[in-house]
């Protein structure tokens, strides 16, 4: 794996919780998007806690030039410049939605990655500041909940299935969102998904886990542009670009209107 001068995300971890045992080695850039794919059941929610401090399992656990854990040193959650956005909105029901953004400012350092307007622009929350959380849907409630949580100005982010308990609806707003922050904002994110389409619409790096281990990763290559995508058709012999055309057919795409 090379390392662009960031430094990486590193967690040797290993140990038992109940029933479910992890034994994972997680090598990672400290930036980008990673994500770890798997069955649900895998462990991959498991690691993520255990970057985060919630989870303390036996072993190590650095981000670029700190360690937060390893023997004789457990830094405590609150202490490590971690966002965590679950699969489900956790929001202040007693507060408006600015009140839960202001509140994520609150627990931000000095160091501004972000400002409130930019993410109240990035997730589309101008409309919804004086709203309560109970009058959202579920699209709107994790779109807050992700405002939130950067506004905390995170050194890492960790988005742990954040679209699985939406509908397809919601899932598509929250989605299309996200994308927005990932190019817009330089931070680090792991991010947790069973759905190998979606990881691949955000990561640089897929890491895929089974049974509480990790069994293969993979730089992905950054998707070309119309320009050379053209360019690598316009080489192509005739009858290959046919049968990318049938096979893309059958995998139900259709050429774009014009």
């Amino acid at each position: 794996m090379s390392d662009d001068g960031r430094g990486t995300i590193a967690a040797t971890l290993r140990g038992r919780l109940g029933g479910f045992g992890l034994d994972v080695a997680l090598l990672a850039p400290a930036s980008g998007v990673t994500a770890l794919v798997g069955p649900s059941g895998c462990g991959k929610t498991t690691l993520l806690r255990c970057l985060c401090g919630l989870t303390r399992l036996a072993g190590r656990v650095s981000f670029r030039d700190e360690v937060w854990q390893e023997e004789g040193r457990f830094v405590a959650p609150h202490r490590r410049p971690v966002g965590y956005v679950f699969q489900e909105a956790s929001l202040f029901p007693h507060l408006s939605v600015r009140g839960n953004l202001e509140y994520g400012l609150r627990r931000a350092p000095p160091a501004t990655m972000v400002s409130f307007a930019q993410a109240v622009d990035l997730l589309g929350l101008a409309a919804l500041l004086d709203r309560a959380p109970g009058t959202l849907s579920g699209g709107e409630r994790q779109r807050v909940a992700l405002a939130r949580t950067l506004l905390a100005q995170p050194a890492l982010l960790l988005l742990d299935e954040p679209v699985s308990a939406l509908d397809a609806e919601g899932r598509a707003e929250v989605l299309d969102r996200l994308d927005g922050v990932i190019r817009s904002l330089d931070v680090p994110v792991i991010y947790v998904t069973h759905d190998v389409a979606e990881a691949r619409r955000f990561a640089s790096r897929i890491v895929a886990m089974r049974a509480g281990r990790i069994v293969g990763e993979a730089a992905l290559a950054a998707a070309p542009s119309q320009e050379e995508a053209r360019a690598s058709v316009a080489a192509m012999p005739r009858d290959e670009v046919e049968r990318l055309a049938a096979a893309a057919l059958v995998a139900g795409l259709s050429r774009p209107p014009e």
